[in-house]
């Protein structure tokens, strides 16, 4: 029963789906002063989906734990009862104890035997990656096949767009066929972000277990699970950073250490996503680059980036020629609205290219109305198309009646009505031809002379015997 419920709640949650994965983030890339450790990286514009720089977006990388965004989604459009409560069991994760990389394990204080809700198996995974909860959640979901929750995140990932992701477990542990990209993670997390619940769950910092436990945790109020990302910890001075979010953070002893998280400030938000940072330095001591990369990024963001106007409303964009106008033969081409864009205070918008204009006609004809639409003009920069923009008449040209006279009458031997009147005259004089050649024959008829004709009786030759 279960799994027609989830089947159908799957169905359901398609639509949108494929909407979100139809769109996708405007791209501007520009160029960061600091060098980034981490190998592929992408920040994203949240309030108005750009992306403004991106660092081999789309190489495939291990996403480690990253997979439990994926996770949490499935879970959370396939499982309506989040208060449905788990007893705890070893043998479903206890082959995890056997990976090929031991220290990509990450365990918290579940025991055996424990009774934990969906909701807060969802807390444990997302904020500390626990193995037990990710490994439980797709045990239960999927109906005691982990296999087929696994089918399931795939499917997912297709619906939403995720084009160059595979998942082969839903913990995140190291497997050479599980990729993914920096793109196809943004993508997901801003898919995620949607789904109810999950913004929530992703960006608590502290979580206590709904039910206590007693039996194997006596102090139920200090049975806390804290965030992995270190970036919300106010009490952690080198890595805090005011305004930021959860989401995600990984590390693979194999594939370094990635992150996704947000951060928002003057009610400007971003997302970014680092991928591949070394676990150590040159001397082998151990970094969190990927945490450094992150606020590198923000402070980035924050300081240049500003909401500005690229195209004014009142720009000429160009004329067009204008026939029967009285007065001026041409039209000027305004934008039909002052278009305003995020955009990075070190380069000019000069450089913002708006020769790209499309007339909707290459001449117009008298009259033309102010406001009236004649084409449209693709602002681009750096060869990235950012916004299509109509252009529409400046002033009205009125129409000169002579010049309009005399077009009509040069026009109207070439216009249907002359056809038609042409023929319908054509007709009429037949007609009148005809008419006249009948009469002409009738009158000659009636003036020639009617020869007489004698009657003359018939005689019965057997009378005349008689006689």
């Amino acid at each position: 029963m279960k799994r027609i419920i989830a089947a159908g709640a799957a169905a359901l949650m398609m639509i949108p789906a494929l909407s979100a994965g139809a769109v996708t983030a405007q791209a501007l890339n520009f160029t960061v002063k600091s060098q980034l450790m981490s190998e592929a990286a992408i920040l994203i514009n949240l309030d108005t989906d750009t992306v403004i720089h991106e660092k081999n977006p789309d190489d495939k990388q291990m996403p480690g734990t990253l997979t439990n965004i994926m996770t949490a989604v499935v879970v959370l459009e396939n499982w309506n009862d989040l208060g449905f409560e788990v007893t705890m069991n070893d043998s479903v994760y206890s082959d995890l104890y056997n990976i090929q990389y031991t220290e990509d394990l990450r365990f918290i204080d579940i025991e055996n035997g424990d009774v934990l809700t969906i909701s807060d198996l969802l807390y444990a995974m997302m904020l500390t990656s626990s193995i037990e909860a990710s490994q439980t959640l797709a045990y239960t979901v999927g109906e005691g096949k982990v296999e087929a929750f696994v089918d399931m995140m795939n499917t997912k990932a297709a619906e939403i767009g995720m084009k160059d992701t595979h998942f082969t477990n839903p913990t995140g542990m190291y497997d050479e066929n599980q990729y993914t990209t920096a793109r196809d993670m943004a993508t997901l997390t801003k898919y995620a972000l949607k789904v109810p619940l999950f913004d929530t769950i992703s960006s608590t910092y502290a979580y206590n277990p709904s039910v206590p436990n007693l039996d194997r945790h006596k102090n139920h109020e200090q049975w806390i699970w804290t965030h992995s990302n270190t970036m919300m910890d106010p009490e952690n001075t080198s890595d805090y950073y005011p305004g930021a979010r959860g989401i995600k953070t990984s590390t693979l002893e194999a594939a370094g250490r990635n992150i996704v998280t947000t951060a928002s400030k003057d009610g400007n938000n971003y997302l970014a996503i680092l991928m591949r940072s070394p676990l150590t330095d040159n001397e082998g001591n151990t970094m969190f680059y990927h945490l450094r990369d992150a606020k590198s990024l923000f402070d980035w963001a924050f300081k240049h980036f500003s909401y500005t106007v690229v195209l004014a409303g009142t720009a000429e964009m160009g004329e067009l020629p204008v026939k029967l106008a009285d007065g001026h033969d041409y039209v000027l081409a305004r934008p039909k609205n002052e278009v305003s864009m995020l955009w990075y205070d070190e380069v000019d918008t000069a450089t913002i290219s708006k020769d790209d204009i499309t007339w909707y006609k290459p001449v117009l004809q008298a009259p033309v109305k102010k406001g009236e639409p004649l084409g449209e003009v693709t602002l681009k920069y750096g060869g990235e198309e950012l916004r299509t923009v109509e252009l529409i008449a400046v002033s009205d040209v009125h129409r000169s009646a002579s010049k309009y006279n005399i077009f009509a009458a040069s026009r109207f031997p070439k216009s249907s009505w002359f056809k038609k009147a042409f023929i319908v005259s054509g007709m009429l004089c037949a007609i009148y031809i005809l008419m006249c050649i009948y009469s002409y024959v009738l009158f000659k008829n009636k003036g020639k002379p009617v020869k007489a004709k004698m009657a003359v009786p018939k005689v019965d030759p057997k009378k005349n015997k008689k006689k």
